[in-house]
């Protein structure tokens, strides 16, 4: 999916002391870790599909490069609803069906660091995609893509709460999902970063790999049931004015996941989701909302 820069506004935690160091700039990415659910690769036929993510995030610590936690006063949280229309046209290409996206986030951003409180709500980054969907047989279907986002959320180096990233990234996405309302379901979608230089500071967050996961059972043609989650590592340092400066991060997470599927195009996916592991990133928990209505 693309997604957009939810957690965009992590805030510009360098502002809060030389020690406490994130990786990326200001310890986010523009696309929010665990979006996806069930459904990842699995594109519907051609037309126009209006779809809604909602998510909660909230976080009230900070790892460093070991793991540890820093002894800050920190708290986040993010509220967002993103809504995306997906067309899915006649057109094939190498085989796939060619389809496009975009996806609007909302965003309502509160952060407070060491006493120091911050808040902001309006438009974040906006996600752009292109994709080729594949059906290869009844229960199995998969997308490759490009996503582009747009540095359209406000920024202000000298904010907590920003709503954007103030730079591009492009992100090259593969999908893959295997549906059965009668027996196991899994989705993988692996999608690989490379961000841009922030004009304003002259930082370049590294590049970043990373993957949403999902596995379940159906329970009934309706229901799948099963647990959820995303892992992440940035694979190259950060770079301030040119230079190197380290600042690698990484993190998983996982938590119980639900999908309701009427057959008919019309689905709804719950998901929550605890991050472990954490290094140079906030970590907190998530809880996610997906539904797609179609007309």
């Amino acid at each position: 999916m693309k997604h957009t820069a939810l957690r965009g506004g992590i805030a510009a935690l360098a502002l809060v002391a030389a020690a406490s160091a994130q990786a990326t700039e200001g310890g986010g990415s523009s696309y929010p870790m665990g979006a996806e659910n069930f459904l990842m690769g699995a594109l519907p036929p051609p037309g126009v599909y209006p779809l809604l993510y909602a998510n909660h995030y909230a976080a009230d610590e900070l790892r460093d490069g070991q793991g540890e936690r820093l002894p800050l006063d920190f708290r986040l949280r993010a509220n967002v609803l993103a809504p995306r229309l997906l067309w899915v046209t006649e057109q094939t290409l190498w085989g796939g069906q060619l389809a496009f996206a975009g996806l609007f986030p909302l965003v309502d951003l509160d952060v407070t660091v060491n006493g120091r409180h911050d808040s902001d709500r309006g438009l974040g980054d906006i996600d752009l995609t292109m994709a080729l969907a594949y059906h290869h047989s009844p229960h199995l279907h998969s997308a490759v893509g490009v996503d582009l986002f747009v540095p359209t959320g406000s920024f202000d180096a000298g904010r907590l709460a920003n709503l954007g990233r103030n730079y591009w990234t492009v992100q090259g996405v593969y999908a893959l999902s295997r549906v059965d309302p009668e027996g196991f379901n899994w989705d993988l979608k692996v999608m690989y970063d490379y961000n841009f230089e922030n004009p304003d500071t002259h930082y370049q967050s590294g590049q970043e790999l990373h993957a949403d996961y999902a596995l379940g059972y159906a329970l009934h043609p309706n229901w799948v049931v099963g647990v959820g989650g995303y892992a992440y590592r940035q694979v190259t340092d950060d770079r301030l004015n040119g230079d190197a400066i380290g600042n690698r991060g990484q993190a998983f997470a996982i938590g119980p996941s639900l999908k309701w599927d009427n057959g008919q195009g019309a689905f709804v996916t719950l998901k929550y989701e605890r991050e472990f592991a954490v290094e140079n990133r906030p970590r907190g928990d998530s809880l996610w909302l997906k539904a797609s209505l179609p007309f």
